[in-house]
């Protein structure tokens, strides 16, 4: 533990200062202590949740969360390529920013989600609920989740969620209505929130595990 303590810092310290090659150095110097996959959920993203949560308490600029997280992912494709089979795919899941194109939420959850191992479609930002749904069917996603940032765009979630109705589709959200109202995921219909990227992780866990 205190061996990946020490990792992370100064893990921390290379994405910071957007030095990808000390952070390719230090992941290479950790593995030698354990497997791709707990080097990724133990060190990677546990650092990348730190990074968010210091950008969400006004100490980082929004600038150095983003490319940590651009950072981060080429790394990861390193050490757990898309390919490996220690990576979680299925069932399918992807991530969207739902009527808006703000990323930043979206970016943190995407890499920390990846640097745990699991392999998810970005789908990118300013999707409407019917572009959703063709995505949806097209690519047989099983686990959707959804950053909002307005609340018109939550209340939105509801119509998304009905317009499923009859599939199996499991859908997380996340944003800042979920967190200023912590029961308005349950009035759009939503199959869980998620507040930040641990949250995220444990609940895509256990809908994994549900739908085996």
């Amino acid at each position: 533990m205190e061996k990946l303590a020490f990792y992370s810092n100064q893990l921390e310290r290379a994405f910071l200062t957007l030095d990808k090659e000390e952070a390719e150095k230090i992941l290479t110097e950790a593995l030698r202590s354990g497997s791709p996959v707990e080097i990724a959920g133990e060190l990677v993203s546990v650092t990348l949740h730190r990074i968010g949560e210091a950008w969400e308490e006004g100490k980082l600029a929004l600038s150095q969360v983003y490319m940590s997280g651009m950072i981060c992912e080429e790394l990861i494709d390193k050490i757990l390529p898309p390919q490996s089979p220690d990576r979680k795919s299925q069932p399918k899941m992807a991530i969207a920013v739902f009527e808006d194109y703000h990323m930043l939420g979206k970016r943190i959850i995407f890499s920390t989600l990846r640097s745990s191992g699991y392999d998810l479609l970005d789908l990118g930002g300013g999707l409407h609920t019917d572009k959703l749904i063709e995505i949806v069917h097209k690519e047989k996603i099983k686990i959707l989740l959804l950053s909002v940032l307005m609340l018109p765009s939550a209340l939105h979630v509801k119509e998304l969620k009905q317009k499923l109705n009859g599939t199996d589709v499991k859908i997380v959200v996340g944003g800042a209505p979920f967190r200023f109202d912590e029961n308005l995921w349950k009035e759009v219909g939503a199959d869980a929130f998620g507040k930040d990227p641990a949250q995220a992780i444990q609940i895509v866990s256990q809908i994994m595990e549900e739908l085996k």
